[in-house]
């Protein structure tokens, strides 16, 4: 069985250093094969806090990396370097890939940069990456689980929620789904959920974090981060979810939850 750790919205500037060690300890405890951070991984996209960013995130235990920049990952006060060069701290921080994949025998995961630099917070999608993200789905292996990643969601719980959707988050949906998707991973809201965005025979799955170490936590959610456990020969996935019991000291994560998706056959 593979397991992968879903981080999002670290929002280092913002981190609670016990919540960091708690997350270290829970990384070392798993030893999970993949890590993906779905974005905001910075408060203010300034160089200590990417280098903040940097060094814990490097300090959890996983055997490959997947990050995907947020809206807060790209400059909101440095207007000029918004507009000239908005990802100049993340490629120092992360390197040059804005939409990393990961391919390997258990599955396949496909960032989609959804930031743009005229956006303050809503993400988009245009046409152009939803039909290469369905191109590279459909090319998947039929054992494999085939992951999305984006920053904003793409499926809310609640109607007040809904001005936070991805734009043009339905034709990617639609697209993702018919392309053979079965598990799309998100963060933004700060709002931990699992839900299923279409229906049988052929389902796919949303999945969003909350903030993983961040004071910026809601009133009705703690700091949380989601544990994806598949087994490839029956094609079994689970989606667990473990909340930090606390900000302090004691801080340790412990799972709140777990969500078994039926997914697709072929």
């Amino acid at each position: 069985m593979s397991v992968l750790l879903h981080v999002s919205d670290t929002h280092f500037g913002t981190e609670q250093p016990p919540v960091v060690a708690a997350l270290q300890r829970l990384s070392e405890r798993l030893q999970p094969d993949l890590l993906v951070v779905s974005g905001d991984v910075t408060q203010r996209a300034r160089r200590r806090q990417f280098d903040a960013a940097r060094h814990a995130l490097g300090a959890l235990h996983a055997r490959r990396r997947l990050l995907l920049p947020g809206n807060h990952d790209i400059p909101l006060f440095n207007l000029v370097q918004r507009l000239v060069d908005p990802y100049r701290g993340w490629r120092r921080a992360f390197g040059p890939d804005l939409a990393p994949q990961v391919d390997e025998p258990d599955w396949l995961v496909l960032a989609v940069r959804t930031t743009r630099r005229w956006r303050h917070v809503n993400g988009q999608v245009s046409r152009r990456q939803i039909d290469a993200t369905a191109c590279r789905l459909r090319a998947a292996r039929p054992e494999q689980l085939r992951i999305v990643v984006t920053h904003q969601p793409v499926q809310v719980p609640r109607p007040e929620e809904r001005h936070n959707l991805l734009r043009n988050h339905e034709a990617a949906v639609r697209a993702w789904s018919r392309a053979g998707a079965d598990l799309i991973l998100g963060g933004h809201i700060h709002l931990p959920y699992v839900l299923p965005l279409t229906p049988e025979p052929h389902p796919t799955w949303v999945a969003q974090a909350g903030t993983a170490v961040s004071s910026r936590v809601r009133r009705d959610a703690p700091n949380s981060v989601n544990v994806i456990r598949y087994e490839r020969a029956a094609r079994r996935c689970r989606v667990e979810r473990w909340d930090c019991s606390g900000g302090g000291a004691a801080a340790e994560f412990l799972p709140r939850g777990s969500t078994e998706l039926r997914l697709r056959t072929s």
